[in-house]
């Protein structure tokens, strides 16, 4: 079956749009040739920093003959309807459609529609350039005479030549007839702009592939990957060094090469006195060269050597000594400036650059860094005990853990702020918990990054994430749909994470409040009225920073704006609608975490069908418990026996207008069936409810599990609507027992069946 060879020649495209680009140009050519009835058996595009390439394999010559039968009027419909139908069928008039005869429904015209199938290459001439004229870049340009011209074609870099061929491998490929603002389509491509820059002349992907390898062009961007990386590896293993691999610079680099050649530069020692991650920045950020690992150092730590691998675009008659020298220099200046920020940093304490945090503003409705600083510091302080960190420590890290924003090396290298944070922290002499969690406070950034866990560094850490979301949850900045401009749902997941990979037990309700106070209050002084500002300002009086977590807690329990405040008795609706939408986003993001988990969705709303839900370590608890419940066989039956329970309450209560939530009366438990269940709900709710109350929630699970056999028997053995409505009515109230019972775990009626 013929195949289609497309390619676009243009200047150089940026690296990072390439790979994108190519999964962009397969994606909508193949998805135009599928909705016009074209069906292919593969297709594969590449990219490199000066073509587009697409190769679809086994498309058919031409389409398929299309009959279809459009059903018109009735036969002596009015004449409106039928000019209608003879329109949109393509019909001249009645006489070109037949009538069909209908038992029911009498007789109505048919159009007989027959379209033969078109040829697929005038089909390819139509969608391609539709296609490239709308392609979907994230940055484009116009160039030349016609980019006066409205409408005028806008490519990525300009546009020099297409070629587009189609047929079968045995015989000669046709040009697909099309040309796109005066670039004709062709047989010829070009190599290497320098190693072979005379033209090629390919007719068919078989015949590109070789032919752009003799002109020094590597079509496949994970061939070039994989040639850099072994190369690489080859170079370093030589001198007795180890590569340090960066898959994002290896992606990069592929995209600024099309033949390409390692080779290995140095630079001089005494730069290795730089922090590593400051050479490692400054040699990537500016050569997008990838830096080696040499032999540990005598505090047994690795270091890096003073060399660097470097890729080129070509293969030079001298080996690459001039190109390898180039860039040693270009090295060499980078690393000096590096080291002379290092050294001008390390002149002024990071306290002393906190001033400066003053003229940065962080949004300008929630004020500069300096003010965000001040409410992180005393979050962190509160937040400290509970998570067993020391108050002083903490208050100190979050005070410093922005100051090297302001520094040279941070303005310079943004990518490391934290980092050289840590650097000069432990420069200055700061505790090392202090000098962690400067670093650490930012962490976690991802689903995959590490979770601080030393306590300063999670108090830290929290407080940071938690000014940021309520912050913007008081200025109504909160993500919509797929839109999350300040990463807020990441900041939430941090959160969830730092608590539950620390197994740290916090009322959530607790830490959303904190975080709200202080944020509150800033907005007040600038936005609210005098009344609500005289409102935060006696709340935020109240002592946070208590060593204790009761004490902070109880400061701001459920009468947060309520009676605690004495004369201050009407509550801020305002704040307490931001603090609970903050609240139910923590909820949506810890579901989210656990069904990524693996968590099965309904079990996550059981637990949080129980009121008073708000430790997210235990509600996780709770949700590994219930699930290793009930993959077992008592599990499975009592679940079964309980929402059969609940359905009989709900359509009884529905239809008696009435709740059977009394206690079931012990002279009417006529049956020995009834008794064992009422003994067994008695001694089992018991049971429950302590081990839930020391959190034992797998205790919990095993005292359920004993209702199993009387629940069986009770459904077995029970007629629950009894002819005597006071018999009838403490059945139900037994069911409405075991419900209750279950509920010291789970809502079990929000459970669906066996692997839901």
């Amino acid at each position: 079956m013929p195949d289609l060879l497309l390619e676009l020649f243009s200047e150089e495209i940026p690296a990072r749009m390439q790979r994108r680009a190519a999964e962009d140009l397969r994606k909508l050519v193949t998805d135009a040739l599928v909705e016009r009835g074209f069906l292919y058996e593969g297709a594969k595009a590449f990219a490199t920093p000066r073509r587009l390439a697409l190769h679809v394999a086994g498309l058919p010559a031409r389409g398929q003959d299309v009959r279809e039968e459009r059903k018109g009027p009735r036969v002596g419909a009015p004449e409106g309807a039928v000019q209608g139908f003879l329109k949109s069928a393509g019909l001249a008039s009645l006489d070109e459609a037949k009538v069909v005869s209908d038992p029911k429904k009498g007789e109505f015209y048919v159009a007989v529609i027959e379209r033969p199938g078109r040829e697929t290459i005038e089909v390819l001439a139509e969608i391609i350039p539709a296609i490239v004229k709308s392609f979907p870049w994230p940055k484009s340009m116009r160039w030349g005479a016609a980019s006066r011209e409205p409408g005028s074609l806008r490519w990525v870099r300009p546009l020099h030549s297409i070629v587009a061929s189609f047929g079968p491998e045995t015989e000669t490929p046709e040009l697909v007839p099309f040309a796109i603002d005066g670039v004709e389509v062709g047989f010829t491509t070009r190599g290497h702009r320098f190693l072979a820059p005379q033209a090629i002349e390919v007719r068919r992907f078989a015949d590109y592939l070789p032919a752009l390898e003799r002109a020094f062009v590597v079509l496949d961007a994970d061939r070039r990957k994989d040639i850099i990386l072994h190369d690489a590896r080859d170079l370093a293993f030589a001198r007795g060094l180890d590569l340090v691999e960066d898959e994002g610079l290896l992606e990069e680099v592929a995209g600024l090469v099309e033949w390409p050649v390692t080779l290995m530069g140095a630079f001089d020692e005494r730069f290795l006195a730089i922090p590593p991650e400051v050479i490692r920045a400054t040699i990537r950020a500016n050569q997008k060269c990838f830096v080696l690992r040499g032999a540990p150092g005598p505090d047994g730590r690795e270091r890096l050597a003073n060399a660097f691998i470097l890729v080129s675009n070509l293969v030079a008659s001298d080996g690459g000594a001039a190109i390898v020298a180039g860039n040693e220099r270009v090295v060499r200046a980078r690393l000096s400036d590096a080291a002379f920020f290092w050294e001008t940093d390390r002149k002024t304490r990071l306290e002393d650059r906190l001033p400066k945090l003053g003229n940065i503003v962080f949004h300008e409705k929630l004020g500069t860094q300096a003010r965000r600083v001040e409410r992180i510091a005393a979050l962190a302080r509160a937040l400290a005990p509970v998570v067993g960190a020391d108050p002083d420590l903490a208050e100190r890290a979050a005070r410093l853990a922005k100051a090297d924003l302001v520094t040279e090396m941070v303005g310079e290298f943004p990518e490391l702020q934290g980092l050289m944070g840590r650097y000069y922290a432990a420069e200055q002499g700061e505790d090392p918990a202090v000098a962690a969690a400067i670093e650490d406070h930012y962490k976690p950034l991802g689903p995959s990054d590490r979770v601080p866990s030393e306590p300063v560094s999670v108090a830290v850490a929290l407080a940071d994430k938690l000014d940021t979301l309520a912050g913007f949850w008081e200025i109504d900045e909160k993500p919509t749909g797929s839109k999350d401009p300040y990463a807020l749902r990441r900041a939430a997941l941090g959160v969830i994470r730092l608590l539950l990979e620390n197994n740290i037990k916090m009322r959530l309700d607790y830490i959303v409040r904190a975080a709200h106070m202080p944020v509150a209050l800033e907005i007040a002084r600038k936005y609210d009225s005098a009344a609500r500002l005289k409102a935060l300002s006696a709340i935020a009086g109240m002592d946070l920073s208590e060593p204790s977590y009761e004490v902070a807690k109880s400061a701001i329990d459920d009468d947060y704006f309520g009676k605690s405040l004495g004369k201050y008795e009407k509550i801020d609706k305002q704040s307490r609608e931001v603090c609970e939408s903050l609240f139910s986003f923590f909820v949506d993001r810890l579901k989210v975490y656990l069904r990524d988990q693996g968590a099965r969705h309904d079990l996550i709303d059981a637990v949080f069908a129980l009121p008073g839900q708000d430790d997210l370590l235990m509600v996780v608890r709770r949700v590994e418990a219930l699930g290793r419940f009930l993959d077992t066989e008592d599990g499975k039956n009592l679940l079964a026996g309980s929402r059969r329970a609940a359905n009989i309450l709900r359509i009884e209560e529905k239809k008696d207008g009435r709740a059977y939530d009394a206690a079931p009366d012990q002279s009417l438990l006529r049956l020995p069936e009834e008794s064992a269940l009422a003994e067994a709900l008695r001694m089992a709710g018991a049971e429950a409810g302590k081990a839930v109350a020391v959190e034992d929630f797998e205790g919990a699970m095993r005292a359920l599990s004993t209702l199993r056999a009387p629940v069986d028997a009770f459904f077995d053995k029970v007629t629950v609507n009894a002819d005597e409505p006071a018999l009838r009515a403490n059945r139900l109230a037994l069911l409405n027992a075991l419900r209750a019972a279950t509920r010291e775990v789970a809502d079990f009626s929000r459970i669906g069946g066996e692997g839901r």
